[in-house]
């Protein structure tokens, strides 16, 4: 019974199409590479050993792709109710300066006490920072992604504002530290893993992926999100509160976004910067979303790749000279190849035929 469950995740589209989709992409960085004068062999030897080559990089590796699931998750999730998430970045920062403020106003408080706090309001204000672009879709029929795009850059001056005016540590462009019992450091991983910055928030980026597939699939509130997706006039006709599901669906989008940035704080580096720029962690979400065909066990993978290429990139640099926008571009055509799935089906053709053969004979 379960076996049969899991096949109807993992079709043969769900796991073929993306992996031929990430060869092809990495295919087509090698003959980037070629053309630009590098050596292919040598520059992806060198982002492998970057992320493998010891237990400080495999853990900062797997410090990494912890943003990636979150906001993959949060985008995907609210692609599944038919909602272009473009805010996740916004919503990390809300979150994030929610978490750091708790983490260095709320003194005094015992650990088991502080850092879930901490936790919950960086995720509690993610999800209302995304819940007001809902209530907008819902109630004044605005669209989501003209929204989404606006606020991005009120959270990014709102958090800003909030570390210069009340964080801030005097002649620098930094918050102060949070406080230690707002820490979710892993300490004893931390000594196995050579000082990488491994942290409690992998584990729950976990807990959300599994999350977001029962919930989904189900419950009758998943549901109703997937119907409002698939057609919100059928939904509305068979009596499914549109409007509350989308304010629902941009909340619980909001809370991945929002814990992704709290966990950068609580878990990383211990304290939040005046940003120059956005961190752009909330547009990699959507590249993450893309590649894990909004599936939530297709996010966690996709993330893992997403941060295995993103921190095996300062590998390449050094190992094979390859500037590490080259990493951007292989990315850029594993994104391309997910959306034209036609040409990875066309490629696959021969292969989707001998297995029909092999099915009539």
């Amino acid at each position: 019974m379960i076996v049969d469950k899991f096949r109807k995740i993992f079709t043969l589209d769900n796991y073929i199409v993306p992996v031929a989709a990430v060869i092809m992409g990495l295919f087509v960085g090698a003959i980037v590479m070629l053309v630009g004068g590098y050596d292919p062999i040598l520059a992806y030897s060198s982002l492998f050993t970057q992320v493998f080559g010891d237990m400080y990089d495999f853990g900062e590796a797997i410090r990494e792709m912890t943003p990636f699931i979150l906001t993959g998750l949060a985008v995907a999730f609210a692609f599944r109710a038919g909602l272009f998430n473009i805010g996740a970045d916004g919503q990390l920062l809300i979150g994030m300066t929610a978490a750091t403020f708790v983490g260095i106003k709320f003194t005094g408080l015992p650990f088991y006490i502080h850092a879930p706090l901490a936790v919950i309001a960086g995720g509690l204000f993610g999800g209302l920072w995304a819940a007001i672009v809902g209530f907008l879709k819902a109630k004044r029929g605005i669209n989501e992604v003209i929204t989404s795009i606006m606020m991005n850059w009120v959270g990014f001056y709102g958090a800003n504002y909030v570390v210069n005016h009340f964080l801030l540590v005097p002649g620098t462009q930094q918050s102060e530290n949070i406080a230690p019992t707002a820490s979710i450091s892993i300490h004893f991983l931390t000594g196995i893993f050579g000082n990488a910055r491994l942290h409690w928030g992998t584990l729950i980026a976990l807990v959300a992926v599994v999350f977001f597939y029962v919930y989904l699939w189900k419950t009758k509130q998943g549901y109703e999100v997937r119907a409002v997706g698939l057609n919100p006039n059928a939904a509305g006709y068979a009596g499914i509160n549109v409007g509350r599901n989308i304010i629902k669906t941009m909340f619980i989008s909001g809370v991945f976004a929002g814990l992704a940035g709290a966990f950068q704080v609580l878990g990383v580096f211990q304290y939040q910067s005046v940003f120059a720029s956005s961190p752009g962690y909330g547009f990699d979400g959507i590249a993450v979303a893309l590649l894990g065909m909004n599936n939530p066990f297709g996010v966690l993978l996709a993330a893992i790749l997403y941060g295995t290429l993103t921190y095996g990139s300062a590998g390449m640099s050094f190992g094979a000279d390859v500037p590490p926008e080259l990493v951007k571009i292989v990315i850029g055509a594993i994104i391309f190849f997910i959306a034209a799935q036609g040409i990875v089906r066309w490629v696959l053709g021969p292969f989707y035929g001998k297995r029909k053969k092999e099915k009539v004979l």
